[in-house]
């Protein structure tokens, strides 16, 4: 069982849905973004997403897109984002998702990258543009040394293309809240229960939903239909508010502990 696996069998026995914050790794720095994981994973983050800076995020809103400029300034490279996952592994059990363009991985090399990844102590990787009828390369690495590939599902795709999408994907489905870009929005989409209740007709495979949930009350009406809730934007958002301030740190965690605090609660 992957340590993904076992995260998502722990939760279903408690009765929990899973928190997954984003972190782009490198903003403000690369010292502070394993910081900022630690404490989250202390006040409620069952799996951390850790976004890998590229110069091109055509998936990504205004909040993470300056992130990743702000680290990439910083001289954050892939190799450094590796070598933090292996300096987080010492410190935190959870499972770490690398988020990802193709470009940099593939400039890095697949099968050097698939294989540094998973050495580090890295879990999972979503390649947010490579769908998976082109990944077969990737798989073909990735699969041999334990790395699972996490695909999304978007609010357009139609039933043959969820079930596509849910056998390819690894422990969980990621499925996209909203067309568009990421973003913390005022309101969620109102089709989103019946999205999931699709999805969950294809698949058993839990299914975690992301891109525009940014309150303690999204999180809470998402989790009552979802097995995960993931939050990106709300979270950098925050980092970007107060770098540089000693109030980071805390304020985040105190963040994540108001996000996980209703997927405890019972679903209605």
């Amino acid at each position: 069982m992957s340590r993904l696996e076992a995260t998502f069998a722990a939760l279903r026995k408690r009765g929990e849905r899973a928190l997954m914050p984003y972190f782009t790794a490198g903003d403000p720095s690369l010292s502070v973004t394993r910081q900022l994981v630690v404490e989250a994973t202390k006040r409620g983050a069952d799996i951390v997403e850790l976004g890998i800076p590229f110069s091109d995020p055509l998936a990504d809103g205004p909040v993470i897109q300056r992130a990743g400029q702000r680290a990439l300034q910083a001289g954050v490279t892939l190799p450094r984002v590796i070598e933090l996952v292996r300096e987080l592994r010492g410190d935190v059990s959870v499972p770490l998702v690398f988020f990802t363009y193709y470009n940099p991985v593939l400039a890095f090399g697949l099968r050097p990258f698939c294989r540094a990844a998973v050495d580090a102590g890295g879990d999972a990787l979503i390649v947010v543009d490579l769908p998976p009828e082109e990944a077969g390369p990737l798989r073909a690495e990735a699969d041999p040394v334990g790395l699972e590939l996490i695909y999304l599902v978007a609010p357009t795709s139609t039933p043959e293309r969820m079930r596509k999408i849910a056998r390819a994907t690894g422990s969980f489905v990621y499925m996209v809240s909203l067309t568009g870009v990421t973003g913390a929005r005022a309101e969620l989409a109102l089709d989103l229960a019946g999205h999931l209740r699709a999805l969950r007709g294809i698949t058993t495979k839990p299914i975690c939903v992301g891109f525009g949930i940014g309150t303690p009350e999204q999180a809470r009406l998402v989790g009552g239909y979802a097995d995960g809730v993931i939050v990106g934007s709300a979270v950098v958002s925050l980092v970007e508010r107060h770098a540089g301030s000693p109030e980071l740190v805390s304020r985040v965690g105190d963040f994540i502990a108001a996000l996980k605090a209703p997927l405890r609660e019972p679903k209605p």
